[in-house]
């Protein structure tokens, strides 16, 4: 068993990504670049990628580019940006390729695409609002590509980043049976769709808040199930953002929530300690996957809101940090930020 076990493993490592990936388009006839529609993002090649808004009345005192997660679409953020958008925050999220109303359904986008959408969104709305600070908000998924993105020699034109629950559950973490049996499916089934077992959906919950549960299950737009190649496309990029969250180059916010169910403890923590020790990061001990969706999701919000404003602010709700993490206490920062107002600074 040890003798199929290392074998297995080398053949994962030797082998090419056996991978449909979808693939830049070509621009059509006078294409004057990437821009924002009422619903749809045109993105660098002329990929119409659909587009969800909540604006701030008024002009933004911040603008959020936002990233959702893996079968999941821009409605991701229908809970927070509202509260946003009240507190004078204008959010952008866009349905990533694969997604939502994107084309080609289904189908991986690829890191390189995925990362370009987001360097290409994030200069339009850099241009939109000159002089605005603006945010990108990665979950899960969504914050694996912005992890790539911003660790690369091109960062996006962002002032910081939001992490919520990166997907960092890479092949370094993965249990061999499990990346042995992907590997395998990756190559000889790999447009077959897997969708979780029943039991399965009824142990592991994204959220503790039942109403958006259903309301997603009965959303035409979620993506149910997964090709087995673009399961091993994920695996591989969660490795690459587990090994870069120490490249990132802005001021970053990385929360974590104890209940999390769907990327576990141990590669989270891992990440979140490679941080620079000037980030921010906040532990959540009521907080599940989707915490911008949990019954508590309203502190959470709050927290974001905190930091989007200003990344040396104090977070609302006290949260600890990340264990292992170095980045400074919040209760420090708190504590800072008394002193402050005290000799009025």
């Amino acid at each position: 068993m040890k003798r199929l076990a290392a074998i297995s493993a080398a053949m994962m490592l030797s082998a090419c990504t056996p991978l449909m990936i979808q693939q830049a388009g070509a621009p059509p006839m006078g294409f004057q670049g990437p821009r924002l529609e009422r619903d749809v993002f045109v993105s660098f090649d002329g990929t119409r990628l659909g587009l969800s808004r909540w604006e701030a009345q008024g002009e933004p005192k911040a603008v959020v580019v936002a990233l959702h997660g893996m079968n999941d679409y821009a409605n991701a953020f229908h809970l927070a940006a509202p509260y946003w958008a009240q507190n004078g925050v204008t959010t952008y999220a866009f349905d990533q390729r694969g997604f939502g109303r994107s084309p080609n359904r289904g189908i991986w986008g690829g890191d390189d695409l995925m990362v370009e959408d987001l360097r290409a969104i994030t200069a339009v709305v850099r241009n939109q609002h000159p002089g605005v600070p603006v945010i990108v908000a990665g979950e899960s998924m969504g914050g694996a590509v912005a992890i790539e993105a911003f660790a690369s020699d091109r960062p996006p034109a962002a002032d910081r980043l939001i992490l919520m629950a990166p997907a960092v559950w890479g092949w370094s973490n993965q249990p061999l049976p499990y990346k042995t049996m992907l590997w395998l499916a990756a190559r000889f089934t790999a447009g077959k769709v897997y969708e979780p077992p029943r039991w399965l959906t009824r142990r592991v919950k994204p959220t503790d808040n039942r109403d958006e549960l259903i309301a997603m299950g009965r959303d035409p737009l979620m993506v149910w199930g997964a090709r087995s190649d673009t399961l091993y496309g994920l695996v591989a990029m969660m490795e690459r953002a587990w090994g870069a969250a120490g490249g990132i180059k802005v001021p970053t916010l990385y929360i974590y929530g104890a209940n999390d169910e769907i990327i576990p403890e141990e590669p989270s923590f891992e990440a979140a300690a490679k941080l620079k020790a000037t980030d921010r990061s906040a532990y959540y001990a009521k907080g599940w996957h989707l915490m911008t969706r949990d019954h508590q999701g309203p502190v959470v919000w709050a927290d974001l809101l905190s930091f989007i404003r200003d990344p040396q602010a104090p977070l609302p709700s006290g949260a600890p940090t990340i264990p292992g993490s170095p980045t400074l206490p919040n209760a420090l920062i708190e504590a800072e930020g008394r002193v402050k107002a005290q000799v009025g600074l």
